[in-house]
């Protein structure tokens, strides 16, 4: 059985629960619920399992704050024994619209510290990533207060829409592989 690392990025806490940096916790969540699975505590990290068409999905909500994101993702991809063309990263991106979806199987960080310590961490940068749009709709210097802060009344609206859309995407990369994802959920 095929399985696959599905990685949501945000930071643990209350404090941070519906802030714009946690989108990939947010659609993990959803994600989990959908398949009626359930996160348990566990090394570096929650871990949700679910199967689906001869496919096991491995969801991890690492609890080693973002910045250092990579420790549990090494971990899991290891203790897993799971290859790195199944590791699929979510995380939020400033430079997209609100709710945009692009998924690429390598690049840069971006900028995003996440993204930073992960390529540090496996030493390369061919992995694939979910970038979720969190739009760039704040003043110079406030980028900590936007990503760090919670949804606006359009886009709460908006989201239960868009974090299905990306629940789908993320089967689509187990079940029909990244390049068949890439070409029907990219920009949609």
């Amino acid at each position: 059985m095929k399985k696959f690392l599905i990685v949501g990025l945000g930071n643990i806490g209350p404090e941070y629960h519906n802030t714009r940096h946690n989108i990939g916790f947010q659609i993990l969540d959803y994600l989990a619920k959908q398949q009626e699975a359930t996160f348990e505590s566990a090394k570096l990290g929650e871990i949700a399992t679910f199967r689906q068409k001869g496919r096991t999905f491995i969801l991890l909500k690492p609890s080693t704050f973002m910045n250092l994101s990579g420790k549990a993702v090494n971990y899991w991809l290891t203790k897993e024994k799971i290859p790195l063309e199944h590791l699929l990263i979510v995380t939020d991106d400033l430079n997209l619209p609100f709710g945009s979806i692009r998924i690429k199987t390598k690049g840069s960080d971006g900028g995003h510290n996440g993204l930073k310590h992960i390529q540090q961490t496996l030493n390369t940068n061919k992995y694939s990533r979910f970038r979720f749009g969190i739009s760039d709709d704040f003043s110079k210097g406030k980028q900590i207060q936007y990503v760090l802060g919670t949804w606006s009344e359009n886009e709460e609206k908006s989201l239960p829409e868009r974090i299905d859309r990306s629940a789908e995407a993320i089967k689509s990369f187990g079940i029909a592989g990244v390049t068949n994802t890439m070409n029907s959920f990219n920009n949609t």
